[in-house]
């Protein structure tokens, strides 16, 4: 029964082939600054600095006593290419039950060995590029999932990675000070190690989630494939340069009740986490960040001269809907904070019933209405 079990995980994993999504996406990332040892060390341990320093910073914004001990979980400085391979780990991961229940409706489907490891290849392909595309965009991210990888050498809070070539690139376009951006940075990627940490089901209830969104794209693979042609096709008719971001061609794909249920939690709880982190970042004044200010105005205001290219991938990716996830649940923050005061926004950390819905981000009088505050 054991094996069996094992051999149904192994064949859902084969689906998609992670070793080569980890290695296209190495293979194709843009190559970062020119930096040499002494240097890229410097930075290294500039970054750990950082990074250790902005703890007690979350603490004193936030309030939250999980920030006063975070050894659960590791924080690690890597480069495009480890930050794409430790995202297939937690992909993995998060997929997994989508992709079981994929390869299960497959199951009346004859697949030969050779067949199935074409799917996978070009799957992992596909994956890989994607994520060679981001590997130069993302600052930092941290990794609640990666525990949960079979065989993982992780601590079981995961880990908080700081992609050290994009931080150096960025503080260098903005002409920032390297140390004020350096702590900027890690205050808000701190403080998302903070969240999992004070509230530790929200782990587990992400991934319920992810599930549940992830199993009703792929469980109707007929659905789906008609779906994407139509998106496809309307991409064409798209302005890339369309101010108003929406949530991506690739979610466009959702139209059932469930899976718009799904994916409005998601969105909803991730504005919470994204915006809760801003509020933190910006909380710090000219004492602790001097040049905090300028840091954010230049921060803002550089997604102005992206390319056509970048602009078409990104609204595929629904990426600027990523960026208006932080606007909206910063804005909810504040709001709450203004009336409730920090101990009462702290309440949403108790359980997952005290989470805001994508309507109460929008509409912070309900939320504090629901919590009696």
């Amino acid at each position: 029964m054991v094996s069996s079990a094992r051999d149904s995980s192994a064949g859902a994993q084969s689906l998609i082939n992670w070793d080569l999504a980890a290695s296209t996406a190495g293979r194709l990332a843009p190559p970062g600054p020119e930096l040499s040892a002494g240097e890229i060390g410097k930075a290294v341990d500039n970054l750990r600095f950082n990074a250790d320093i902005s703890v007690p910073h979350v603490h004193d914004i936030t309030g939250l006593d999980a920030a006063r001990d975070l050894r659960d979980s590791h924080v690690l400085v890597v480069d495009r290419a480890s930050w794409s391979k430790a995202n297939t780990q937690s992909f993995a991961v998060m997929l997994q039950p989508a992709l079981q229940k994929m390869l299960e409706s497959r199951s009346s489907v004859a697949m030969t060995p050779a067949a199935a490891a074409a799917s996978g290849a070009i799957t992992g392909t596909q994956l890989g590029a994607v994520l060679a595309f981001l590997s130069s965009k993302v600052l930092g991210q941290y990794d609640p999932f990666a525990a949960l990888a079979p065989g993982a050498n992780v601590p079981p809070g995961g880990r908080l990675l700081l992609v050290a070539p994009n931080i150096i690139s960025v503080e260098r376009e903005l002409n920032v000070h390297p140390d004020d951006f350096r702590l900027w940075v890690c205050l808000h990627e701190q403080t998302h190690r903070v969240q999992f940490a004070a509230a530790p089901w929200l782990r587990h209830h992400m991934l319920d989630e992810i599930e549940k969104l992830s199993g009703n794209l792929l469980g109707n693979m007929d659905s789906l494939v008609d779906r994407a042609g139509a998106i496809a096709k309307s991409l064409k008719d798209r302005n890339p340069s369309d101010k108003v971001p929406g949530r991506g061609a690739i979610l466009d794909l959702l139209q059932n009740p469930e899976e718009k249920a799904s994916l409005s939690h998601i969105t909803a709880v991730m504005s919470l986490l994204e915006g809760h982190a801003n509020v933190v970042m910006d909380a710090v004044d000219a004492s602790i960040v001097p040049s905090v200010r300028t840091i954010r105005q230049r921060f803002n205001d550089r997604g102005k001269e992206r390319g056509v290219v970048e602009k078409f991938i990104r609204n595929l990716l629904g990426l600027d809907a990523k960026m208006r996830q932080y606007t909206d649940g910063a804005k909810f923050v504040r709001e709450v904070v203004a009336v409730a005061g920090m101990e009462g926004f702290n309440r949403v950390w108790d359980a997952a019933e005290h989470l805001p819905t994508e309507e109460e981000i929008h509409n912070s009088k309900l939320w504090l209405e629901r919590m009696g505050l």
